[in-house]
């Protein structure tokens, strides 16, 4: 009847896993089978007996006979329970939910109520039965990503790929992974491309092209072709590693009103003990007609009615089941209490580059000023530039696609903080900034001036030739994001960038946030986090990306941060991971938070609501045991199968 914790790093994955895993389903089913053996048995021997009760005057079932029979049918049940009781009380602590069972079952038995005794227990290990399940159920996300993890590395060593233990694999070794093989490690791609099934990590079905030089991360499936990489990271320390642990963590990691029921429990069962003791003995003196028998009858349904357990199972179930739910969304928790603060969230601050932009520059535009050239003349001019330089912007031009034979650069230099002077097929070429075009006395388009994205200048033989907008491009579930966020009912949206305020102010018009500042230092964002949070009932989220926003990630009530599987400032600062980069998820994290808190109120009021009926007609005579067995572990089982439908629900 114990129950046992998962725990993730208890996992050991070694060469032959395939075959342990097979075995370990089939002895998981073979126990699971066996779990309920004891139960059939009991309620079996349960029926058998009332019949035998109804037909006692043909079958002589009576006497010694009727009570071993009873006792028969309550052992295989009822022991385990009265163990972990006995077990609880040598450790101090008297007042369990075994302990009250036990005192019920047993005193029923005393007065000669048999079958109610068994019936008691029997449908409280079948609870227990069904908890277990629901829990199980609830972990199934929490699985899936231990199935992702991989069992064997083919490493390059002496002359030759071998396979061994992923955790044996050391940093900058070569491993070779074949179509529909797991990455074993995360790693750099060494060959020229690859395809990616990133849906266990990520919660996206879309496969994921990676490009030579790029970062690849374990559990992810190849799709296309045998590929190598180059380890970056230990088994230990992958980014699957890594989520797994904070997932498991995260279930340790209780919400206030979690923490509210324990402490609640600890109070309350001592109190009905002594309630029923007082129940038993004090009419007495009171009630003229007292018999000690029916008073103790009563008091043994108020103890199985107050038993506590559909709280303390149901509670728990329903934020793991929130955390599950959510993970499979791409989402990650680093607590149930997050799951809580969610909920709270009044108003959302966002950053800006590599938040709601992907924090890569690409051609926004192409505009040429000299008519006897055409546009990929142009462009050709300025990619033969741009070739000799590493700057970002250099490489969003180098992307551009332009017919026919590429122009070559020779005496390229560089003007320090304005561009490039050059020669391209005989003719002087400059590419760069306004100053640089002013310093060279090039008349520059007074339409340039209302610009706010970076723009690159050309000019071929002193004479202007066009300009390129260079900008970062919105995610592409940026406006989405804005409209959800504001449906859930969040009444502020603010954006703070350090880029500058111009380029901010403007993504902040075209996405609808409420008010932008851009041309801040991190310690600039923290000031107006705090500033915010400290506006009476304000509840601050702040959703960012990378090492410069995470000390606001840490101060503000719930931090949360994109792109978990390459950040590891991310994973250690904030409070939730949103795995996939998408703002959008941002929504669904506070939907899954309400949903979860929703349930959780739900079972705390069925719960209360129908031990308070019951508790009520029990004390006075009119609720008999098997009102009691459903006031506790009909409530429960209710309250399970309202948590598990958590894993049901839809956000989208």
């Amino acid at each position: 009847m114990k129950k046992k914790k998962l725990n993730l790093r208890d996992l050991k994955v070694d060469d032959s896993g395939k075959k342990e895993n097979s075995m370990n389903n089939k002895v998981s089913s073979q126990l699971s089978i066996r779990e309920y053996i004891p139960s059939i048995f009991s309620f079996v021997m349960l029926i058998a007996g009332i019949l035998f009760d109804y037909f006692e005057t043909f079958l002589q079932f009576s006497g010694w006979i009727r009570i071993l029979w009873y006792v028969v049918a309550y052992i295989p049940v009822g022991f385990p329970v009265i163990k972990e009781g006995w077990e609880s009380i040598k450790q101090g602590d008297f007042f369990t939910e075994f302990f009250l069972m036990s005192i019920a079952t047993l005193g029923a038995f005393a007065i000669g109520e048999y079958p109610e005794g068994v019936a008691v227990m029997l449908f409280y290990a079948v609870g227990e039965l069904f908890q277990s399940a629901a829990v199980k159920r609830a972990k199934r996300s929490i699985k899936a990503l231990l199935d992702v993890r991989p069992n064997e590395a083919l490493v390059y060593r002496n002359n030759n790929y071998v396979s061994v233990n992923p955790e044996t694999v050391a940093i900058g070794e070569k491993v070779q992974v074949r179509v529909g093989e797991k990455i074993p490690l995360d790693g750099i791609l060494l060959s020229e491309k690859g395809s990616f099934n990133t849906a266990a990590l990520t919660g996206e079905s879309k496969p994921d092209t990676i490009a030579k030089g790029e970062k690849v991360f374990a559990g992810s499936i190849n799709l296309d072709g045998v590929i190598e990489i180059e380890t970056t990271k230990e088994f230990k320390d992958s980014s699957i590693a890594r989520i797994l642990d904070m997932v498991q963590n995260a279930t340790a990691r209780k919400s206030k009103t979690e923490l509210f029921i324990r402490k609640f429990a600890r109070i309350y069962t001592p109190i009905v003990v002594f309630l029923a003791i007082g129940l038993t003995f004090i009419p007495y003196f009171f009630v003229d007609d007292y018999v000690f028998s029916d008073w103790l009858y009563r008091a043994l349904i108020f103890l199985v009615i107050s038993c506590p357990c559909a709280l303390v199972i149901s509670i728990p179930l329903g934020y793991f089941g929130g955390l599950g739910a959510a993970s499979k969304n791409g989402i990650l928790f680093k607590g149930a209490s997050f799951l809580d603060e969610m909920t709270k969230v009044t108003t959302v601050v966002m950053d800006k580059t590599g938040t709601v932009t992907k924090g890569v520059f690409k051609i926004k535009n192409v505009v040429v000023n000299n008519g006897s050239l055409s546009e990929a003349e142009m462009m050709k001019y300025l990619m033969a530039m741009e070739e000799q330089s590493t700057h970002p912007i250099a490489k969003a031009i180098m992307e551009y696609k332009a017919d026919g034979e590429d122009f070559q650069a020779t005496e390229v230099t560089e003007v320090a903080g304005k561009g490039l002077k050059g020669m391209v097929n005989g003719k002087t070429v400059l590419v760069g900034n306004k100053p640089l075009m002013i310093s060279n006395n090039i008349e520059v388009p007074s339409e340039t001036d209302n610009i706010v994205e970076s723009i690159v200048m050309v000019s071929i033989e002193s004479k202007f030739a066009g300009y390129v907008i260079i900008a970062d491009e919105l995610k592409d579930d940026a406006h989405d994001a804005i409209k959800q966020i504001r449906e859930s009912g969040i009444s502020k949206i603010i954006m703070l960038s350090g880029d500058k305020d111009s380029i901010t102010q403007q993504v902040a018009k075209e996405m609808g946030v409420d008010w932008a500042k851009g041309g801040l230092l991190p310690e600039d964002k923290l000031k107006e986090v705090e500033k915010l949070m400290s506006e009476n009932d304000n509840k601050v989220a702040f959703i960012g990306d990378g090492i410069n926003d995470a000390p606001v990630l840490a101060v503000s009530d719930v931090g949360i941060a994109m792109g978990g599987l390459g950040s590891d400032v991310a994973i250690e600062t904030a409070d939730v991971i949103i795995q996939t980069d998408q703002p959008s998820k941002i929504a669904r994290a506070i939907k899954i938070g309400r949903s979860t808190r929703r349930i959780v109120w739900q079972n705390i009021g069925l719960a209360f609501g129908v031990k308070a009926v019951v508790l009520v007609l029990g004390a006075g005579g009119l609720a008999t045991m098997w009102e009691a067995v459903f006031a506790d572990v009909g409530v429960a089982l209710l309250a399970i199968l309202n948590a598990v439908r958590l894993q049901k629900m839809n956000w989208k």
